[in-house]
């Protein structure tokens, strides 16, 4: 017979881990103050505008990507899979003002609100697009809050140096 896990007990280390991720740390995994709220807020726009190589990726262009990810996989939990998704589209902006960073963040921490409700939502994890998402989409913006956080750091050092 197989084990089963509680619905209540799944959504709440899913949530945990993205609480920790998105929000603020908890000692999970992350270390204090790292977490992409507290890192996004110490980045101006014109660091979130700026590449730290030739044809490198900004800040700016992560946060839009994890927007664009957590859209598709959103709606992939769903079972709303898209055959052809535009990956490079999410990759498009590449700076901002002031005015749009502002609106980016809130953007994200608007997708992120959205999340967690949409998760809150559900009444059966049963299903290998919910489980298999969500833990994709603790993994995936953890792998770019470390790119956000080592472009950060990079563009300090430039600052300077510079």
């Amino acid at each position: 017979m197989a084990s089963q896990i509680a619905t209540e007990q799944l959504t709440k280390q899913i949530v945990g881990l993205l609480q920790e991720t998105f929000e603020k740390v908890e000692g999970i995994y992350l270390d204090g103050g790292t977490s992409l709220s507290e890192t996004l807020a110490t980045v101006s726009p014109q660091q979130a505008s700026l590449p730290v190589v030739e044809g490198g990726s900004t800040i700016a262009a992560h946060v839009q990507h994890m927007r664009f990810y957590l859209t598709v996989l959103n709606d992939y939990m769903d079972g709303k899979w898209q055959e052809k998704i535009d990956w490079k589209q999410s990759w498009l902006l590449k700076s901002v003002t002031g005015n749009e960073w502002d609106m980016l963040r809130q953007g994200l921490r608007d997708d992120y609100e959205a999340l967690k409700a949409h998760l809150h939502g559900f009444t059966d994890w049963n299903d290998e697009r919910r489980i298999g998402g969500a833990i994709a989409i603790v993994a995936h913006t953890a792998f770019h809050l470390g790119a956000v956080r080592q472009i950060a750091l990079m563009l300090r050092g430039k600052s300077q140096t510079g």
